[in-house]
């Protein structure tokens, strides 16, 4: 078996290796935070393999405004948003987490904050000195980001082939995936893939909801597609979806529920994996502190970490004081309640190699907001986990942890300290959360090939045959009334109505050529 993954490891890459060249790849990301991680990623990934990568960042990352900027591979062109309209998004994206936290309908505050990325994305379209510099370049591809509208337009400004990659779970975004309603939830159902017979009520009436909010979302880019594509020449977005030479889904089976997929659909979860390293000695010392016990990490990704209400923060403060382990959380200093005095077990930091401690042999417990890039890392190195989900994908993800038994969950505005305690030391004694992480684990690294081989690896298959329409199911082109057999369905429902007519027709004929017939004998 080791002999044969092998194989098909040199195989798969050497073909790229012999009959691609070098190719020009240009990833955009203009939204920020863990969008901008992604990318960067990618592109970090696709350079290291030898192509000529350039990123397309919006300089002064407004979702990360504390991120540790690393020496790039790649090349860069930044470009600055003005300073009112930075304001505009910073306003509306904390006001859109306020919402959340709260435990509030956000979806209003997302659309709010999506029409001010098309307002910046149409200030990105009118700069004619990027625009003709990217022009100039000639990419051979662009490699944009699912709810990252604008780097879509780009690409179809550019009249290039593009690869997509959705940052989530599968089902966020609609781009064209099979999705039979009675085994595959529905974005924001919170139903697992065993449905009863009113989930599979719920599921079906909530695929309604889901795509009339996803037409709303796309909606908000429409006055930016007026203002820079002529008329009978104005792209939808919908259709650019399906448009995709090639789909990325940042997730795995070992995490998501299993479900059908299409050629040109490709699963990376585990992208943001890089190579293990010793942690910081300051740490070391801490958890050392607590011998066998070992610590738990608390970590709430990368725009959360100054959004979290001081009541919040003194109720986990006093269930993480009731623990025997230590405990690492990354929280900002100066967000700290001035009133609260530090458990002598529990560590707090501005920033923390996550990865790393996730990694570490004495980590017993990860409590997180559900992101995907940290569900992905503690199920790839089997730290069980207690999620905390406060908005968008976060809340389905721990629905799926909760269902595969990896860990448990609680609404961040329902949280008590006796609660959280009680969760905490729950999860870290009964090894059979541990067990099925573990498994999960082991799912995730015996795959052939590793999530950045198979982004390689198809990138070039790609390049070497010039776009993907082998991969394409022909229903991207069929009219929704052909793909869903409602003109078969109603020729067969007139068919049928009329062959009962006749026959009524027929049968009357009959009954009243026998009542003639009686008539006649009688007289």
């Amino acid at each position: 078996m080791a002999g044969q993954r092998v194989l098909l490891l040199v195989g798969f890459l050497l073909s790229g290796v012999l009959l691609s060249e070098a190719a020009k790849i240009l990833t955009i990301s203009t939204l920020g935070g863990s969008h901008y991680l992604l990318l960067n990623r990618v592109s970090q990934i696709l350079q290291e393999h030898g192509h000529n990568v350039t990123m397309l960042p919006q300089s002064g990352n407004l979702l990360i405004p504390d991120i540790k900027e690393e020496e790039k591979s790649y090349q860069v062109i930044r470009w600055f948003l003005p300073e009112d309209n930075q304001k505009r998004i910073t306003k509306h994206f904390n006001s859109y987490i306020e919402t959340a936290l709260d435990g509030r309908d956000e979806f209003e505050g997302l659309l709010k904050l999506m029409e001010i990325f098309g307002i910046q994305c149409s200030y990105l379209l009118s700069r004619k000195d990027i625009m003709d510099s990217l022009k100039n370049e000639n990419f051979d591809l662009v490699f944009v980001e699912a709810f990252d509208f604008c780097s879509f337009l780009i690409a179809e400004k550019l009249v290039k082939p593009f690869v997509a990659i959705l940052p989530t779970r599968f089902g966020s975004l609609e781009f064209g995936l099979p999705s039979p309603l009675s085994y595959v939830p529905v974005f924001h159902s919170l139903l697992t893939d065993h449905m009863d017979f009113w989930g599979r009520v719920k599921n079906f009436l909530m695929f309604f909801s889901f795509s009339r909010s996803q037409w709303d979302l796309l909606s908000t880019f429409d006055n930016t597609i007026k203002e820079h594509f002529p008329e009978g020449s104005r792209p939808v977005l919908s259709d650019l979806l399906l448009k995709a030479e090639l789909w990325f889904v940042n997730s795995d089976f070992a995490f998501d529920f299993a479900r059908p997929l299409l050629p040109n659909t490709v699963y990376v979860g585990g992208l943001m994996e890089k190579p293990i390293k010793p942690v910081p000695q300051d740490l070391e010392n801490f958890i050392a502190n607590f011998g066998d016990a070992g610590f738990v990490l608390v970590a709430f990704g990368s725009t959360l970490n100054t959004q979290q209400s001081q009541e919040v923060l003194k109720k986990m403060h006093s269930a993480f004081s009731h623990l025997p382990q230590g405990v690492i959380w990354k929280c900002q200093s100066s967000h700290w309640p001035k009133d609260v005095r530090l458990a002598t077990n529990v560590k707090i930091v501005d920033w923390l190699p996550q990865s790393d401690l996730l990694a570490h042999p004495s980590i017993r417990l990860f409590v997180t907001h559900g992101g995907q890039n940290s569900v992905m890392e503690a199920i790839r190195h089997g730290v069980p986990m207690v999620g905390l989900p406060v908005n968008g994908d976060q809340h389905g993800n721990m629905v799926r942890v909760v269902a595969k038994n990896y860990g448990v969950s609680i609404q961040l505005n329902q949280v008590t300290a006796d609660t959280l305690t009680l969760m905490l030391k729950q999860v870290i004694e009964d090894k059979r959360y541990k067990s099925a992480v573990a498994a999960a684990s082991v799912i995730l690294r015996s795959q052939p090939l590793s999530p950045a081989q198979r982004l390689v690896g198809w990138i070039d298959h790609i390049l070497q045959t010039r776009g993907a329409a082998h991969l394409k199911p022909y229903a991207f082109q069929q009219p929704w009334h052909e793909q869903y057999l409602i003109d078969v369905f109603v020729f067969l429902l007139g068919l049928t109505l009329g062959t009962v007519w006749l026959c009524g027709k027929l049968l009357g004929v009959v009954v009243r050529w026998l009542r003639g017939a009686r008539k006649v004998k009688k007289t």
